[in-house]
């Protein structure tokens, strides 16, 4: 018994000192700006193993850098409550359970109709599309710090972070941080790059058409970086631009 409470306690130890590095990292990202985060390294590894080389862009630029009109497109597409929630908006995450839930169903009973015609008529079923609920902080949380991986304890581990996130710096340092590290398309990461990439010209200087266009990939953005003459992306970049306008900067 002695020898598992002893092992209890380390595994304890050790959480409680990858608690502390997490929160020392945080703290410091209130002056400092991240160099890479976790998911940028891992895709590093992925693309050179790959190709045998490394395209990658990627410049940090101070928060008053970037276009008004790219912010308010990405908190519109992304995180309408972004100002006002404590990381977690509650209410998205019950609409993306609901949604989900409706998908699965839709999806077994088609899959059952599927089984029933002859093997030669049978159509293909796709999986159900997963929607998030995820708020920008919880996805900063879980890029900056966490592996791909899709389970309860990193879930919880993203919980712990955005709360960690959320109280130790403000929310105009969470969107800024996010806005220089998020993926825009194979190698390409934070605002700068992307503008510079797609349209030739700084984050400053950001229409809101080009902003919403911009906003709109960031859920795959590496699919419509190879598709960029999309009908979605330019449809769904008009009503992010309709939305703009409501959107709230911190």
């Amino acid at each position: 018994m002695k020898a598992i409470f002893r092992w209890v306690g380390l595994v304890l130890l050790a959480g409680l000192v990858l608690q502390l590095f997490f929160v020392g990292r945080i703290a410091m990202m209130a002056a400092v700006a991240p160099e890479s985060t976790t998911f940028q390294r891992s895709e590093a590894w992925r693309i050179y193993n790959e190709k045998h080389r490394l395209p990658w862009s990627q410049h940090w630029v101070a928060y008053d850098a970037i276009s008004d009109n790219l912010k308010r497109a990405v908190i519109a597409s992304e995180d309408g409550t972004f100002v006002n929630h404590d990381g977690v908006d509650w209410d998205a995450i019950e609409k993306a359970w609901d949604r989900n839930a409706k998908a699965e169903e839709v999806a077994a009973k088609r899959a059952q109709a599927n089984a029933k015609r002859p093997a030669v008529v049978r159509a293909s079923t796709k999986p159900p599309k997963i929607v998030g609920g995820s708020t920008i902080t919880q996805q900063l949380a879980k890029n900056l710090l966490l592996s791909g991986e899709r389970t309860m304890l990193r879930k919880g581990q993203e919980f712990v972070l955005t709360m960690l996130l959320e109280h130790l710096l403000d929310k105009q340092r969470i969107l800024e941080i996010y806005l220089n590290n998020v993926e825009w398309g194979e190698g390409v990461f934070g605002a700068e790059a992307a503008a510079q990439h797609y349209f030739r010209k700084p984050a400053s200087r950001l229409t809101p058409y080009e902003a919403a266009r911009l906003a709109v990939m960031l859920p795959q953005p590496k699919r419509f970086e190879k598709n960029p003459g999309s009908a979605y992306l330019s449809g769904r970049a008009n009503v992010i631009v309709a939305r703009m306008r409501e959107a709230e900067l911190p």
